[in-house]
């Protein structure tokens, strides 16, 4: 099937071979932020291809997104560390006030502003997003917000904040109503980042709101309707992941296929045993098959309709066969693949993130089961 965004494509990839294995490889020894690699996106204007033109922007579509993030990760590279970026500012655009898009998305676009941490989850809600407990309280001109959040990523390297906060009492009944978002300004007194160290180099933290003051001007669309703006950029989110699952999946699926070509043992190249073979040409089927599903949901987004079921579906997909990919790309390196010169290990424990994040795989399925299927719901 031919490539959507071929010209896209062709500029990622040549943009990404001036960061090869030894870049990335290096600022995960050492968990450091990639932000020269960061800096040329920006500068070739990739970050900005959603952001419509009377802004600064492309104006492009979510496929051309999902395009540059594919092809990041099929590089040996990580979107991660900028690509909320792309889907955060997406609350802003159709839900902010006219003022709020002229004050912020020029500035956006010219790299001014890192829009980059998303401020949703906390620790005893989890995914339970009605649950959480930050609090934003009017006080005249502006909201008081206090509480915590936790697996933030980015928030060192990001200006602004996309924040869901409870403007409102959970109600049992509605339970997603009395949210609120606002664009928060990071340097804000009263906020303390905290990094998290993990198995990845995500830039990931926990951060502590405090008395923190936000301008009444900065609440996003309708005060106590936050949930229903945030799920927009959840399921183009959810896109944009599958999107970078993907592109996982393709790297492994070449690397191992490169390998089992070149290496020999006992006389013969690997590949030539199917019992090498099978695996990696299940794995091509499995992203080529997901792949399908990706291209589905941005049809559907690209042409206004409903896409959250899926949004969902593709995530799922894609993640997993991403999963298997790496398995199996891991399994044909044999012990090589467990050095670092080879980039696979690195990958490897990358690939895994999706199948937790940013929605984990039960959460899909329950979906799927009560919203689709008509099941019973379990929670």
């Amino acid at each position: 099937m031919a490539e959507t965004f071929p010209e896209i494509r062709d500029a990622m990839r040549k943009l990404c071979a001036g960061f090869p294995g030894v870049y990335w490889r290096a600022l995960d020894r050492e968990r450091a932020y990639p932000g020269e690699f960061v800096r040329a996106l920006t500068e070739a204007g990739f970050l900005s291809v959603l952001i419509p033109e009377e802004y600064g922007g492309s104006g492009l579509p979510l496929g051309a997104a999902a395009a540059i993030l594919e092809e990041i990760h099929r590089s040996g590279g990580n979107g991660a560390a900028c690509h909320a970026q792309m889907y955060t500012m997406g609350v802003v655009l159709k839900h902010g006030s006219a003022d709020q898009k002229q004050a912020y998305l020029p500035r956006i676009a010219a790299g001014e502003l890192r829009l980059q941490a998303f401020g949703v989850t906390e620790e005893a809600a989890g995914t339970d997003t009605t649950r959480i407990e930050t609090s934003a309280r009017r006080d005249g001109d502006r909201y008081i917000v206090n509480g915590r959040k936790l697996w933030i990523s980015r928030a060192e390297h990001s200006d602004l904040m996309v924040l869901l906060a409870r403007t409102a009492p959970r109600d049992e009944e509605k339970p997603s109503a009395g949210l609120s978002v606002f664009l928060v300004d990071l340097k804000s007194k009263g906020i303390e980042v905290r990094p998290v160290r993990t198995m990845l180099n995500h830039a990931t933290t926990e951060i502590f709101l405090d008395g923190v003051e936000v301008p009444a001007e900065n609440l996003i669309g309708t005060e106590g309707q936050g949930f229903r703006h945030i799920l927009d950029g959840m399921n183009a989110e959810r896109i944009l992941i599958a999107a970078e699952s993907l592109g996982d999946g393709r790297f492994f699926v070449e690397r191992a296929s490169e390998y089992a070509k070149s290496r020999e043992v006992f006389g013969r190249p690997i590949g030539q045993n199917q019992g090498v073979q099978f695996p990696i040409a299940r794995a091509y089927v499995q992203v080529e098959a997901a792949a399908r599903m990706v291209e589905h949901a941005l049809s559907l987004e690209a042409e206004g309709e409903a896409f959250g079921t899926e949004a969902n579906l593709a995530k799922l997909v894609a993640s997993e066969a991403a999963w298997f990919a790496a398995d199996v790309c891991l399994q044909t390196h044999g012990g090589a693949g467990f050095a670092e010169d080879y980039d696979i290990e690195r990958k490897f424990r990358e690939a895994r993130l999706y199948q937790t994040a940013p929605i984990s795989t039960n959460l899909i399925l329950s979906h799927v089961a009560t919203q689709v299927l008509g099941l019973p719901k379990s929670f």
